[in-house]
């Protein structure tokens, strides 16, 4: 498609990129390194990739080779998707968390089995052009020669090293000279070099299985944690495919639970069942519905999503167009809800896009969750751990209970757009609980108002939080803010320092014979092509 409006309604220091291989990227260093990949040959997986391993070394703050990742890619024919988020050890028992009245959010007793060098190896091993070890060239040079810190990047590692600078071995390896770098100063991890060197060298098997491996699992033990060397050499990755709903004649694809991006998938899929094709973009009564639509789809999400081995309900059943049409039902487009879970019947991340010019397009997103993760720094290594087990909850019988060998609910979610069975966008939200909100905005800025990726990013946000506020972007018009409060909505607005709260979008769309990407001005980053 080619229809979409050019114009750049808000604010915005940037324009849409249009080329025929694009890459976009919350960090610019990364943007380019995906793009070095596409000009040595290499395809979008090897631009992604390659993107993926620099933002490990270029926005700590998000993500490491101690997190989870996933990716939905179109190959050229068909859509598929990898899961590879980690599970819990074997340890990790009713009994080990009886003294906790909720999960811990660092240490050791958050950190799951870290599955993102398992997902970097099984997209190269099966659609990669270039050797795995190359892709990791960018990385590895930042890492050992250094690089200079960006000025977003810089502000989270302050705030995130307060916080855990007592976590073991976080304060030797992020805070030289007993304080975080700041925004232009020079930081070497000389020791992530090296790990990255040993993934490369081994095609990830050391992290899993080797020298990594040993070292995880010695940490581990000295501090009292339950991850072993049989914990990791048990990560599976899955090929699990997608699950979608369907909105204005185009399909969103989203990864199946345990993941929570079926939740943008159920809030698209009971706008369907609204007036919202009616209303203008920038209205109260057009955002009232979208608010309105995620929280009766969180409420379900929130019961329902766990490891899709323990969940009560199917994907399928959540999906459901009728299910969707009772649950749309529920919307007063004159006052805002307060929705509770339904019945159906029986039956601190980093995000980036990359597509070629053969028309293989790649969302993929990988994170340590908070920030730096658990706060945990396998000495001698630069490895950040994440805290991705924090999600698991402890209530007895729930579908998310905390257990062994079991994923925890994820927050982190690639997006993906298809039309009459062709690849239409890639993209995704960075940011916690904003994620699958991010995504519905972005589906309904870019399709149903046809706004270009950079001016749908650009637009002023919104997202509902988990003790129902209304969370609005300090930019928000002030017509639409007092709107919002008419109809009863309990609105809250961040200060402008804290945009970050509302997510770094990524998109990349397809045009005739190209792309149009846009990257957020919230971020650090930029979309690069030729």
């Amino acid at each position: 498609m080619t229809d979409l409006d050019y114009a750049l309604p808000y604010p915005s220091r940037r324009s849409p990129v249009l080329a025929r291989n694009v890459v976009s990227a919350s960090q610019p260093l990364a943007a380019q390194a995906g793009l070095r990949m596409l000009h040595k040959g290499g395809n979008a997986v090897d631009a992604a990739l390659a993107a993926a391993m620099t933002l490990v070394v270029v926005e700590p703050t998000g993500c490491g080779l101690g997190g989870d990742c996933f990716a939905i890619l179109w190959d050229g024919a068909e859509l598929h998707g990898l899961n590879a988020s980690g599970r819990s050890p074997a340890g990790w028992t009713r009994e080990r968390f009886a003294g906790h009245a909720e999960m811990p959010e660092t240490g050791w007793d958050t950190v799951t089995v870290p599955g993102v060098v398992s997902g970097w190896a099984a997209l190269s091993q099966r659609f990669g052009k270039l050797p795995f070890a190359e892709l990791f060239e960018p990385a590895i040079g930042y890492a050992e020669a250094g690089y200079h810190v960006s000025p977003i990047i810089a502000r989270v590692w302050a705030v995130e090293a307060e916080r855990l600078k007592d976590q073991p071995g976080y304060a030797d390896c992020f805070m030289p000279g007993g304080r975080a770098p700041r925004a232009g100063e020079l930081f070497r991890n000389p020791d992530l070099g090296a790990s990255l060197r040993s993934v490369a060298q081994s095609g990830g098997a050391s992290f899993y299985e080797g020298e990594i491996a040993g070292r995880i699992a010695d940490f581990a033990k000295a501090h009292g944690g339950a991850m072993t060397r049989d914990d990791l050499a048990a990560r599976q990755p899955d090929w699990c495919g997608t699950v979608s709903a369907r909105f204005q004649g185009v399909d969103l694809h989203e990864i199946p639970p345990n993941g929570q991006g079926i939740a943008a998938a159920m809030a698209l899929g009971i706008l369907e069942h609204t007036g919202i094709a009616d209303l203008p973009p920038d209205s109260a009564a057009s955002l009232h519905l979208q608010i309105e639509a995620m929280k009766i789809a969180f409420a379900d999400a929130h019961a329902q999503v766990a490891d899709l081995a323990h969940m009560k309900v199917t994907p399928a059943q959540l999906l459901d167009p009728a299910y969707l049409a009772g649950r749309a039902a529920l919307i007063d487009p004159a006052r805002a809800g307060t929705p509770q879970p339904g019945v159906p019947a029986e039956g601190g991340t980093v995000y980036l896009s990359a597509a070629d010019d053969s028309g293989m397009m790649v969302s993929f997103i990988q994170s340590n969750y908070h920030g730096f993760g658990s706060g945990l720094v396998v000495p001698g290594t630069g490895i950040s751990l994440h805290n991705r087990g924090s999600d698991f909850v402890l209530e007895q019988g729930h579908p998310n209970e905390v257990a062994p060998n079991k994923r925890p609910f994820h927050t982190i979610i690639p997006g993906f757009l298809m039309q009459d069975g062709a690849p239409l966008m890639s993209f995704g939200v960075m940011g916690g609980g904003m994620q699958a909100q991010g995504h519905l905005q972005m589906v309904i800025r870019t399709q149903l108002w046809r706004q270009n990726p950079q001016a749908a990013s650009d637009a002023p946000r919104w997202r509902v939080m988990p003790d129902g506020r209304l969370m609005v972007e300090a930019a928000m018009p002030r017509d639409i803010f007092s709107g919002l409060a008419d109809l009863g909505h309990r609105i809250a607005s961040d200060p402008p320092e804290a945009a970050f709260g509302f997510g770094g979008a990524q998109l990349v769309h397809r045009i005739g014979g190209g792309y149009a990407a846009g990257s957020d001005h919230r971020k650090d980053g930029g979309a690069c092509g030729f």
